[in-house]
């Protein structure tokens, strides 16, 4: 499809596409072919579609998988994806939020995401044991945290938590003009592929959830050393009392230094989230 057929067609729908549901249409068969070819469907796999749209994707992707869920929040592209793709019965349209609904079992995530809920995304889908590939067209800010180098600039809390459960492999710019409405930031096609091993700690959901809440404490003070990062964390987002000086203490015994939080690798931080989980669990503040 090109622009005037979407135009077309989102005319028929009466949609008129939204920045909050993250509409914006690939209008593009070589972006098309770009990401397909990436993805490297095969008969084996099962492919979770995030926000499918008008389909540019699914109709490659069902031709090519095993089975196909593609979730659609818009009703109406729901039923349009519905009536378009009736004769493929190895296809499910799901009428729903993937940020809300369940996901069904699937190997490979082929999508491109919403970018305003990328980052929640990218938590419910990959951050988990035995997580899919991902095959993302993503805005490049994120996609350049993600595969972010030794470079402290762009470091964040999804370079690290990303990097913690997946392996980013390959990026690619794509065009902004290849997509309805043109977007107004700059896109990055990326494929990542799960880790072969995770911490254990990270399996269990509380423990999970504290580690990624520890990064997002911690990070914005990543100029900082990490115990003035880890005291600001424990009193403004656990409201603790947990000075400088115990925190200082735990570090010391067990043989963490303190040195600037960006310095620290992604199982530093697994090892640090441990240490402290044991001890603020006994507060009863981890669930």
């Amino acid at each position: 499809m090109n622009r005037k057929d979407v135009q077309l067609i989102l005319k028929k729908l009466n949609i008129v596409p939204t920045k909050a549901l993250g509409q914006n249409f690939l209008i593009d068969n070589n972006t098309r072919d770009i990401i397909i070819n990436l993805a490297q469907v095969s008969k084996n796999d099962i492919i979770l579609e995030i926000g499918p749209g008008l389909g540019a994707l699914t109709e490659e992707l069902a031709e090519n998988a095993k089975k196909v869920y593609a979730i659609e929040i818009d009703s109406r592209l729901s039923a349009f994806l519905k009536n378009k793709f009736c004769n493929y019965n190895n296809l499910t349209i799901i009428n729903g939020d993937i940020l809300q609904n369940d996901i069904p079992n699937h190997n490979k995530v082929v999508s491109n995401l919403p970018y305003t809920i990328t980052g929640r995304i990218l938590e419910k889908v990959f951050f988990k044991e035995k997580p899919p590939q991902g095959i993302l067209t993503i805005e490049k800010a994120i996609a350049d945290r993600i595969f972010s180098k030794g470079n402290y600039k762009n470091l964040s809390r999804i370079t690290i938590s990303v990097n913690t459960f997946m392996n980013p492999i390959e990026k690619h710019m794509l065009s902004r003009n290849s997509f309805y409405p043109t977007p107004n930031i700059d896109l990055t096609l990326i494929k990542l592929f799960p880790r072969e091993k995770i911490d254990e700690f990270l399996i269990e959901n509380n423990k999970r959830k504290f580690y990624l809440n520890i990064l997002g404490g911690i990070m914005p003070f990543k100029n900082k050393n990490l115990s003035n990062a880890l005291e600001l964390f424990v009193k403004k987002k656990l409201h603790l009392d947990l000075n400088k000086k115990a925190i200082l203490s735990i570090l010391d015994k067990n043989n963490i230094g303190d040195n600037k939080v960006y310095s620290y690798s992604v199982s530093d931080f697994v090892n640090i989230s441990k240490i402290f989980y044991d001890k603020l669990e006994l507060k009863g503040i981890c669930e």
